[in-house]
């Protein structure tokens, strides 16, 4: 096992049906490592991320956490998820809860801390992503970029070591996604290691160490910001980008 690898994805495979939609994915993220998974709608990467979440059952392959295989029977699901965090596409908070105590609740439940420290925790990260003036809201009564704040300080609370965005900006309003940016930016400049689905090439180029571009559920090139941007080797992946070139 490489010295500082968190975790090691081996020939993970995953059909839904007839289709498969991950064949033999194999990469690792080590400590401090801030990867962006780009490529088309329907490529596999949401599903990469939630069999990582052990919100999707692999069909093939290993998950390795630490050198251990969480994806076989036998994992305490709580406790690695709140290792490896994951921030969802659609934020979802608790509605019937405060932001307060959508930020103290898995603290409580799964790391059995004491109300007190759950609360410091929680004012600590709703803090460093803005949101500690709304403590006392609703989900409902906040904006999508604002829930997303608080989903992200949510996930940090628990102190993970791995930080997991699904599309964190996709269901938010244009003027929302560079709130929720800065912040991503901020927690990685923070040595946070993160794993991120995203469609925002400009945070893909330069927030990451590295990129991976994944089509048709298979990883077709990956390596540095410099290398996928301005130099891939595959068509596949020159043509997918010569799109975002196109938009700028």
């Amino acid at each position: 096992m490489e010295e500082d690898a968190i975790l090691q994805i081996r020939h993970l495979s995953k059909s839904f049906g007839k289709q498969e939609v991950l064949r033999d994915i194999d990469f690792t993220v080590s400590t401090g490592d801030v990867i962006s998974i780009i490529g088309a709608s329907g490529s596999g990467k949401s599903t990469l991320l939630r069999c990582i979440n052990l919100l999707e059952t692999p069909d093939r392959g290993e998950i390795l956490f630490h050198g251990r295989n969480v994806a076989g029977k036998g994992t305490n699901q709580p406790a690695y998820r709140a290792r490896v965090g994951m921030v969802f596409q659609s934020f979802n908070l608790f509605n019937n809860m405060t932001v307060l105590e959508n930020c103290m609740i898995g603290q409580v439940k799964v790391l059995h801390r004491s109300r007190e420290e759950a609360r410091e925790q929680a004012m600590s990260f709703l803090g460093k992503v803005g949101m500690a003036p709304y403590i006392n809201a609703r989900p409902r009564q906040i904006s999508g970029g604002q829930k997303q704040r608080v989903a992200i300080a949510r996930a940090l609370a628990m102190n993970p070591e791995v930080l997991l965005f699904d599309e964190p900006t996709s269901a938010l309003d244009p003027e929302m996604v560079g709130e929720v940016l800065a912040v991503m930016r901020k927690i990685a400049a923070d040595g946070m290691t993160m794993l991120v689905v995203t469609h925002e090439m400009a945070f893909a180029r330069d927030v990451s160490h590295r990129v991976v571009y994944m089509a048709d559920g298979v990883i077709c090139e990956q390596g540095t910001p410099e290398q996928i941007f301005t130099a891939p080797t595959q068509e596949r992946t020159r043509e997918f980008l010569s799109r975002f070139h196109a938009d700028r």
